[in-house]
């Protein structure tokens, strides 16, 4: 086994550890979409164009593309909380690969992720969305998904040790709940003016979601569209590898430099 790989085991066991000693974050987080769910599916339904079980149908792939966006949120948190507590800087006088630490976090982000879809899922479920897609094409709803979870957990992961403080860490992170504001994760952007139109379907969060939409055969790909949602698995795919070709090796190289 390489040291990269010895190495990154071993941190990713240390942050599963991290969430069962302290899993109210990890709570949080998973109960938030159901809540969202429960309140949007029935409030918002009613007040659309679209009738409520259909807009909850619509509305699944939304929350879990959002939720899978709140990588930011969650990455920044726990990479801001080791940085300035000095865990890292511990970690980096360890003979141990540089790149290990911020990898076994990502990886322990995904698995706690993975875990807690299954309960939105069959939430989403009970409430009347269905899988009417094929069992590949919903396996490959799920690993789309996964990846850009993984990829928006690299973005957190750099801008947690960016930050100055725990605290502007978290304001930051909070403020990430807009992003799927300005996509097509609760509302369809049909009608939108047209500069807030460009705007939400340029969001990666829009390709990601129209394409577990049209994996899981919700609902059809919207014509006329910008390109990362008039192609959406092509689109999700180019969003999600981009952002992780990018901020991976930045969160790498600002971990091993440290504060300086």
């Amino acid at each position: 086994m390489s040291a990269l790989a010895y190495d990154g085991t071993a941190m990713l066991a240390r942050q599963l550890r991290r969430v069962r000693n302290n899993p109210g974050l990890a709570i949080l987080t998973q109960t938030m979409p159901i809540t969202m769910l429960l309140f949007f599916g029935y409030v918002f339904g009613s007040a659309l164009a679209m009738p409520g079980k259909e807009y909850r149908a619509f509305l699944v792939p939304g929350l879990l593309v959002a939720t899978a966006a709140n990588g930011i949120m969650t990455g920044m948190f726990q990479a801001a909380q080791d940085s300035h507590r000095g865990v890292m800087d511990r970690f980096r006088s360890l003979p141990m690969s540089r790149a290990a630490v911020p990898l076994g976090q990502a990886a322990a982000d995904l698995v706690v992720t993975a875990a807690g879809t299954v309960p939105l899922l069959l939430v989403g479920l009970a409430v009347g969305w269905r899988i009417e897609g094929s069992a590949l094409r919903a396996t490959g709803a799920v690993g789309l998904l996964l990846l850009f979870r993984f990829a928006t957990t690299w973005v957190g992961i750099f801008l947690g040790l960016l930050s100055r403080s725990e605290e502007a860490a978290g304001q930051l992170g909070s403020a990430t709940f807009m992003l799927p504001l300005l996509s097509n994760a609760y509302i369809p952007t049909g009608n939108l003016p047209h500069w807030l139109r460009v705007i939400a379907e340029w969001n990666p969060i829009s390709a990601v979601t129209t394409a577990l939409r049209d994996l899981f055969g919700n609902a059809p790909v919207p014509q006329g569209a910008a390109w990362p949602v008039a192609h959406p698995v092509a689109g999700a795919l180019a969003w999600s590898v981009a952002i992780i070709a990018v901020f991976l090796p930045m969160a790498v190289r600002r971990y091993a430099h440290g504060h300086r």
